[in-house]
């Protein structure tokens, strides 16, 4: 119903059905960052894309830098459209961005609510993709010999952080958002 627990971006907005809108006319939609950091959590929301969508989940971020290699960055995509024909295995929906590829396949058709879980403890990200896990992975591991993109992620290191939405000029919505702190 509010924004009060995120730090400020004019890029999202709560619409009149009460869902977070990530206005598609901002300079590549900004970064939505919670005001709390969180080090190991259970991250749970649902989002509806709209055609060539691209966002985000932040983890562990700092507030500035790109959050891709300052921090992980779990992709948000409509990895379906013909804009991102050519992408690598790294870049799809679910995936953490250069690092780990997610399993395809679990995407509801655009314009339909999809939920997605991310369970964040110690090394170890697993997402969850509408009852169906397409990452589970241990970063350290998964990075021991460098990185699918072949570029540093030294945010791969960092323990704790903000949780954020990171916007990429598309119109995307979410909503039912809830994180929970592991101890």
């Amino acid at each position: 119903t509010n924004l009060d627990k995120w730090t400020e971006n004019q890029a999202y907005v709560i619409n009149d059905e009460g869902y977070i809108w990530v206005y598609p006319n901002a300079k590549f939609g900004g970064n939505l960052y919670t005001k709390e950091e969180y080090a190991d959590f259970i991250y749970r929301f649902d989002f509806k894309l709209t055609p060539g969508a691209n966002n985000g989940v932040g983890i562990r971020a700092p507030l500035e830098g790109d959050a891709a290699y300052e921090a992980m960055e779990i992709q948000v995509l409509d990895d379906g459209a013909d804009v991102y024909k050519d992408l690598k295995q790294y870049q799809y929906h679910g995936s953490i961005y250069g690092v780990v590829p997610a399993k395809k396949g679990h995407l509801k058709p655009v314009g339909e609510w999809n939920s997605e879980e991310i369970v964040v403890k110690g090394n170890r990200i697993k997402v969850t993709l509408n009852g169906a896990v397409i990452v589970d992975a241990d970063i350290a591991e998964a990075s021991k010999n460098g990185t699918l993109d072949g570029k540093q992620h030294p945010g791969l290191k960092r323990t704790s952080g903000h949780i954020g939405f990171l916007g990429h000029g598309t119109e995307v919505f979410f909503k039912d958002i809830r994180v929970k702190k592991l101890k």
